[in-house]
């Protein structure tokens, strides 16, 4: 018998084989030019997920603001390439080695998809652009608990375990939680829910001791102080909770974050890297780029080239140690 879980896996493994070769049997990736980027050359920017999402927006800013300040000299085509988790869009860029005119912004799903399916490509594979934000986690209260801080959520779930909600079973959600719990030495029993909406309301009705959640789905119950934050998983506290410390000031560094980042093909020309980096370095200077951050409560986290080489593969490691520790994968 076959489970959902296995179909949905075999899913992504067909798909992701099928995106490495969804180019052209012909194509050639183009010479750089002397002058890059050449005004002559369209570029083919790959968005992993459907429109409407975290992806979207964030790929769809950039290009909004590489045309206001006329920073790109030619043409963008922005695709839309769903399936697989990510598969068939980053599959079908991995195809596109060494052409410095393939693009592509990166989300969660770029580390975890490798994981969990047979994927031809790893995220240390592509061309490291830049990362420029990321999305992490706030560990919440109900408002009118007795536990005012961290450090006295810490010490009572030292005395018992405390029960934390999650948004879905494998993933960020199980994965935050689950490292600070070992660095801050601690036990705890994760609960599920398929939404947000639902682990709000058991928060709510105390049928949780805490959850984990994004700040922007969260903010309005946190500002009406229906929910009380103690702790960012980020490496820098966003504005909008301010005064609320990080898990690596505590000296409980999970080093892991989702990465909403930039990549070119792999092994693609210096020339293009350079470049790719220089042009963001403005992008991210820009009030479009700051009221981005702000209005989706992203942590502004902003490393280049082969630094952000390393971040994915130790945001990757971090999430393979915790996924083999549970048996989610062998």
């Amino acid at each position: 018998m076959t489970t959902t879980n296995e179909s949905q896996s075999g899913w992504v493994r067909a798909t992701a084989i099928a995106a490495a070769f969804a180019v052209p049997a012909a194509f050639a990736a183009p010479a750089i030019a002397q002058e890059y980027p050449s005004a002559d050359e369209t570029l083919d920017w790959t968005i992993a997920f459907g429109p409407g999402g975290g992806n979207d927006i964030m790929a769809r800013t950039i290009i909004e603001i590489l045309n206001t300040y006329d920073l790109y000299p030619g043409d963008i085509s922005a695709e839309n390439r769903a399936g697989g988790s990510g598969a068939v869009g980053w599959g079908y860029l991995y195809a596109q080695s060494g052409n410095p005119y393939g693009i592509s912004t990166t989300s969660g799903s770029f580390v975890t998809t490798p994981l969990q399916a047979d994927t031809p490509w790893q995220p240390e594979d592509f061309t490291p652009v830049a990362l420029l934000a990321t999305d992490d986690l706030v560990l919440v209260v109900n408002g009118s608990s007795e536990i005012e801080t961290v450090e006295e959520f810490i010490a009572a779930a030292q005395e018992r375990p405390m029960n934390i909600g999650g948004t879905g079973t494998v993933n960020v959600d199980f994965i935050v939680p689950t490292l600070f719990a070992q660095r801050a030495g601690f036990e705890f029993d994760y609960v599920s829910f398929n939404s947000m909406s639902e682990q709000t309301t058991a928060l709510l009705s105390d049928a949780l001791d805490a959850m984990v959640g994004n700040p922007g789905e969260i903010l309005g119950l946190i500002e009406s102080g229906e929910l009380r934050p103690l702790v960012f998983s980020g490496q820098n506290t966003p504005a909008a909770l301010e005064g609320v410390p990080t898990m690596a000031e505590l000296g409980y560094d999970i080093g892991v974050s989702m990465p909403r980042g930039l990549i070119l093909a792999p092994d693609a020309p210096a020339e293009a890297q350079e470049w790719w980096i220089n042009t963001m370095q403005q992008v991210v200077e820009t009030p479009e780029w700051d009221e981005y951050i702000a209005s989706n409560t992203l942590t502004p986290t902003v490393i280049y080239g082969e630094d952000f080489r390393t971040f994915l593969e130790n945001t990757k490691n971090g999430f393979e140690e915790v996924l083999r520790s549970v048996g989610a994968i062998d």
